[in-house]
């Protein structure tokens, strides 16, 4: 998908983040269709420089993952006007609870997590179902580059390029019956290398789970992603599968996902389940619904600091109102929130 032309999702040039921020190699946008340039292509043939983005750490990432950059569709999706999260910022200040409650303890204790060999089971309400690798699962999609806007519930925000394929091209794949009107997310339970499910103050009863109707998940922004700044994803950015959905609060796009299930009845949400007063099944972003502890108008742009904390308005649905507002038409947005 190409956002060809301006839309309300486009960010003001008033709100970009100081160009000392910016990537040396940063995307260059042209007219009103991303300009790819052959310096913004990952040179993964170059040992030495095997990513487009500064500071990326060097990852290891499985054959069935390299054998597709060749015919990745690189910035298939982008936001202009805006710089992208360092890496450093986007991988080391996480909410992944499997792995500890502070921001920096997924980075610190995720390196225990084995992503191969890794299974998906697809079930419920689908023609069909099954039990994949996940390189199979993987074989019949083309990887693409989707430069998001990710919008956190506690009002810290992020740039990520994020690499995978829409989550329809899945759904048109495995049949959903007559019967289908959600999809829930299962992400993995392993207490041995998740040390956050050991902990005897958690509060989730795991495995985590999320969900979404499914004609959102039919939109065409919905993805599930594999990689990010062109390398796959790191540990604590939810290797190897999650579900990146930009218009909601992030802690809708499950990590490590192991099951994804069509449903007759809206599933049961984690968050949901533990404050449903704080945390709404559709967790839309939404400057004019308050968290009860805090505002939702503003958010911090990360990176920031103490003398340069990089406070911006929350804009509805962090932005892609014109391309997911018809979703929630007559829907009261304060009560479905």
């Amino acid at each position: 998908m190409l956002i060809s032309l301006p839309s309300a999702s486009d960010c003001k040039e008033s709100d970009v983040t100081p160009e000392s921020f910016y990537f040396s190699r940063r995307a260059l946008l042209g007219g009103s269709v991303a300009a790819l340039t052959v310096s913004a292509l990952p040179r993964w043939a170059d040992a030495a420089d095997p990513s487009p983005y500064a500071d990326v750490e060097p990852g290891t990432a499985p054959d069935w993952f390299k054998a597709k950059l060749s015919d990745t569709k690189w910035q298939a999706v982008t936001v202009k006007g805006e710089a992208i999260t360092p890496f450093k910022d986007a991988t080391h200040y996480n909410n992944f609870y499997e792995f500890g409650t502070d921001k920096g303890d997924p980075a610190k204790s995720s390196g225990s997590l084995k992503t191969e060999p890794w299974t998906v089971v697809i079930d419920g309400e689908v023609g069909k179902p099954g039990r994949y690798a996940l390189e199979d699962f993987m074989k019949p999609y083309q990887l693409e580059e989707r430069i998001y806007r990710l919008r956190c519930v506690e009002a810290w925000s992020m740039v990520i390029p994020w690499m995978g394929f829409p989550l329809s091209a899945l759904l048109k794949q495995v049949e959903p019956t007559s019967n289908a009107k959600y999809i829930r997310f299962e992400t993995l339970q392993d207490p041995k290398s998740m040390p956050g499910q050991r902990s005897d103050f958690a509060l989730i009863d795991w495995p985590y789970a999320e969900g979404l109707r499914l004609d959102e998940a039919m939109n065409p922004l919905a993805i599930l992603a594999v990689g990010m700044y062109g390398r796959e994803l790191p540990n604590q950015n939810g290797a190897p599968l999650r579900l990146v959905v930009p218009w909601k609060y992030g802690f809708k796009s499950a990590k490590s996902i192991v099951r994804i299930s069509l449903m007759s009845e809206q599933p049961k949400t984690t968050w949901q389940t533990i404050a449903a007063s704080e945390y709404g099944f559709y967790a839309n972003v939404n400057p004019t619904v308050d968290h009860p502890r805090w505002t939702q108008a503003h958010e911090r742009r990360l990176p920031s600091g103490l003398f340069s904390p990089n406070i911006r308005q929350t804009e509805m649905f962090n932005g892609y109102g014109e391309e997911v507002a018809s979703l929630y038409a007559g829907m009261d947005l304060r009560k479905n929130y």
